[in-house]
C-alpha cells in the first residue's frame, strides 16, 4: 500500500487539490492517504474544506494576526516534521506557489519523502512578480521528483530548467474542482447566493473584480480603483467587487469606492458563490492566477491586471488580455468588450488550454505506475 500525503494551506490550494483527495480515497485498495492543512489561510480554507466535504487528518492551524514570511516559513517546516514522523509517508503532494508548498516540499526533502509538486512549471522568470510566489514554486521545482505540470509550456519550463524527476503533463486539477462545483451548484445554494440574487441588479451586465497581488499594493491598487470609477459611470453596468481582507488592499479600495453608484463592495465569498458569481459576470477583471484558468471554462472574458503572468498559455490563446494596473488600458479594454460584440464573442469561445476536467485521473493513473 502506498502512503499519500497531500498538504496544503491557502483557499486556491485547497480547490485545485480537493478533487484530487477525493479521487485518491476512492483507490483506498491501492493508496492509503492523509490529509494535512496547514491553515495559512484559515477562514477561505475551511469553506472550501466544507464544500467539498473533506476532513483533514492533521491540521497545523498556523494563522496567526500578522504573520511574516519567516514566521509562517519556519512554522510550516517545524510543524510539518511531527507530521511526516508520525504517518511516514512514501509520497507528498503540494501545489503551486505557496508558502505551504514550498516549507512542506523542503521539510519532506529533509525527511526522505518523495515530492509530487500539482501544477508544476510555472514561471515568470521574475523573482519580485509574483513575490514570494515566483521563488516558492522555483524551489519546490528543485525539491520535486515527480512534477505534475498542467501544460506542454509548463513542462518546456521545467526541461529547460533541467529539473530532476519525472515530468508529466496532466491538464490543471482547477478545471477539474471548477466542473465539480458547477454541477453541485445546480441544486446547492446558501445565503451568501440568496443575498446577491437579491441585492444584484440583473438587468445590468455584470463586471466582476477581484485583487489582492502584493506587487499591486500602494500605487497599482489606486490606478485599478481609479479605473472602475470610470467603468462605472456607465449605467448600464453593475461592478461587483469582493474585497479581499488585508489591509493594503481594503483601505484604498473602500477610500475611493465605497459608497459609489453601481459599485458593490462585499466581503470575500465562500467558493460555491464566487464560481456562482464568475457564471453571473460578462467581464472578470483580475490580478488573479487561477481565475485566468477557471473563467474560460465558464465562457468569461479576463482581463489581467498584471504586468506578468505565469500562465502565458491563456494569453497566447486569447482567453485573456494582460492590461498591468495602468487605468487607460483597464478602461479601453473593458469598454472594447462591452460595446464590440464579435470581440466578445471570439474572446468568449476560445478553447480553454488549462485542461478537459480529467487532469485527477491521469495523476491517479500515473501514480497507481510508480
Amino acid at each position: 500500500m502506498t502512503k499519500l500525503l497531500l498538504t496544503f494551506g491557502t483557499r486556491p490550494e485547497a480547490i485545485k487539490m480537493a478533487p484530487l483527495v477525493k479521487e485518491f480515497q476512492k483507490c483506498s485498495d491501492r493508496f492509503e492517504t492523509r490529509i494535512c492543512v496547514t491553515a495559512q489561510h484559515r477562514q477561505m480554507l475551511d469553506q472550501v474544506l466544507d464544500f467539498f466535504e473533506i476532513t483533514p487528518d492533521y491540521d497545523l492551524n498556523l494563522m496567526r494576526p500578522g504573520q511574516n514570511l519567516f514566521q509562517l516559513t519556519a512554522d510550516i517546516i517545524t510543524g510539518l516534521k511531527s507530521v511526516l514522523e508520525d504517518f511516514k509517508p512514501d509520497y507528498i503532494f503540494v501545489h503551486g506557489d505557496t508558502s505551504t508548498s514550498m516549507a512542506s516540499a523542503l521539510a519532506s526533502f529533509y525527511a526522505g519523502v518523495k515530492v509530487c509538486h500539482i501544477e508544476a512549471g510555472l514561471r515568470t522568470y521574475n523573482k519580485q512578480a509574483p513575490f514570494p510566489e515566483e521563488m516558492n514554486r522555483q524551489i519546490t521545482g528543485r525539491l520535486t521528483d515527480v512534477h505534475f505540470a498542467p501544460t506542454q509550456a509548463a513542462k518546456d519550463n521545467l526541461l529547460s530548467e533541467k529539473v530532476s524527476g519525472q515530468i508529466e503533463v496532466t491538464g490543471n486539477t482547477v478545471i477539474d474542482a471548477l466542473l465539480f462545483a458547477v454541477n453541485k451548484l445546480k441544486n446547492y445554494s446558501n445565503k451568501e447566493i440568496e443575498t446577491l440574487k437579491n441585492t444584484l441588479d440583473f438587468s445590468k451586465r455584470i463586471i466582476l473584480v477581484t485583487g489582492h497581488r502584493r506587487e499591486n499594493f500602494g500605487d497599482g491598487f489606486i490606478h485599478i480603483c481609479e479605473a472602475i470609477l470610470e467603468i462605472a459611470a456607465d449605467p448600464e453596468v453593475e461592478i461587483v467587487y469582493p474585497v479581499h481582507l488585508n489591509p493594503h488592499v481594503q483601505d484604498p479600495v473602500n477610500r475611493l469606492l465605497k459608497g459609489k453608484s453601481n459599485i458593490q463592495l462585499i466581503n470575500p465569498l465562500a467558493y460555491p458563490t464566487f464560481v456562482w458569481l464568475m457564471n453571473q459576470a460578462c467581464i472578470i477583471l483580475t490580478d488573479s492566477g487561477g481565475i485566468q484558468e477557471e473563467a474560460p471554462s465558464l465562457g468569461k472574458p479576463v482581463l489581467v491586471m498584471r504586468e506578468t503572468t505565469e500562465r502565458p498559455e491563456a494569453v497566447r490563446a486569447g482567453t485573456v488580455k494582460l492590461v498591468g494596473t495602468d487605468k487607460e488600458r483597464i478602461v479601453s479594454e473593458t469598454k472594447r468588450l462591452l460595446n464590440d460584440k464579435d470581440y466578445y464573442s471570439t474572446m468568449q469561445k476560445i478553447h480553454n488550454p488549462y485542461g478537459d476536467g480529467l487532469a485527477v485521473q491521469r495523476i491517479v493513473e500515473i501514480m497507481k505506475n510508480n
